[in-house]
């Protein structure tokens, strides 16, 4: 008999990144493994070190971070760890982006312009990934931007969940797209929670040139809850805006739900004091205590991403996650 035989088995690794450090050991966690033991640290200007303190030869390696601000640092580590496990011949890289940088980019809206959500894949596939995993982009096309497999995650599962335990009369529940552009993943949801659906539209007065957008309520809100569903909020100016013009045409409660709290600049200030009862969002950025306020609630993402990762690792199907939605 010639040829050489092996007993070697898949052996699986989590590696995560300085910039949301807390998820990555909750996944890890949650699959009772251990984060790859990693040095990383910044040079005097700026360049960043990654080193991994043990090999990762032949692994099956999941590198997880999360593209928070300074979201170009954390982007450029994510790309060095990745080239670093590529190097050291790790045998299939995947990248774990909760939250996927420059996901806003996806189009050009005018001449000139980047397409910066290409062009992020472009570099982790340049960069040494095989294969792409990430929570909620902000439009489904991104998945088609990655020469590879994408496995793209719904929080809608946890985020519907909650509102059901929430909600003591669900038949009150009304479902509401903020905008024309999250049209689709309101209707998800609609058909999630069995609740009917409202869109707010947004346009320019003609007799008010100079000021900003009217906002018509298409479908019944009145005295009902509405649950205001988004993928992500950043400066907290359309979502307030839209409980504004949903109290104002008679809604009795309103819920946020959104997948990434980016909550940039005054977005805490303004959600603290709109009309908006809760605001439900996972952790798939970190938050700091400054981004706390009364009406927020936090959801874990981890266990989520974990079922994916063991999935992807057993070669099972990602999409059984979402079979019920």
């Amino acid at each position: 008999m010639t040829g050489i035989t092996t007993t070697s088995e898949k052996r699986l690794v989590i590696i995560g990144g300085r910039a949301h450090p807390e998820l990555a050991a909750q996944v890890a966690g949650e699959m009772g493994a251990d984060l790859v033991p990693t040095t990383a640290y910044d040079f005097a200007n700026g360049e960043i070190y990654v080193r991994f303190q043990e090999s990762v030869r032949g692994c099956d390696a999941f590198v997880i971070q999360s593209h928070t601000a300074p979201i170009n640092h954390w982007l450029m580590e994510h790309l060095l760890m990745v080239d670093a496990l590529k190097r050291a011949s790790a045998k299939r890289i995947t990248v774990v982006a909760p939250f996927y940088a420059y996901a806003r980019q996806d189009k050009k809206h005018r001449g000139r312009e980047p397409i910066s959500a290409r062009l992020v894949a472009d570099m982790f596939k340049t960069a040494g990934a095989d294969r792409l995993m990430t929570v909620d982009l902000h439009t489904a096309q991104i998945q088609g931007f990655f020469d590879g497999p994408v496995d793209h995650l719904w929080a809608m599962p946890i985020l519907g969940d909650y509102v059901r335990r929430r909600v003591e009369d669900v038949a009150k529940l009304t479902v509401v797209s903020p905008d024309a552009g999250r049209v689709r993943v309101a209707d998800q949801y609609s058909d999630m929670l069995g609740a009917p659906l409202a869109i707010i539209h947004k346009r320019r007065d003609p007799d008010r040139p100079n000021e900003v957008e009217v906002h018509e309520v298409v479908g019944d809100v009145d005295g009902r809850t509405c649950v205001l569903v988004d993928d992500l909020i950043d400066t907290g100016g359309t979502i307030v805006q839209a409980a504004r013009a949903l109290k104002e045409n008679g809604a009795e409660r309103i819920i946020v739900l959104a997948t990434h709290a980016v909550l940039s600049g005054p977005a805490v200030q303004r959600l603290r004091d709109s009309d908006i009862a809760e605001v439900v969002v996972t952790d798939t950025l970190p938050l700091e205590e400054e981004h706390l306020f009364p009406q927020l609630t936090v959801l874990p993402i981890a266990p989520l991403l974990a079922r994916a990762v063991r999935e992807v690792f057993d070669d099972g199907s990602v999409t059984s996650l979402f079979e019920n939605v």
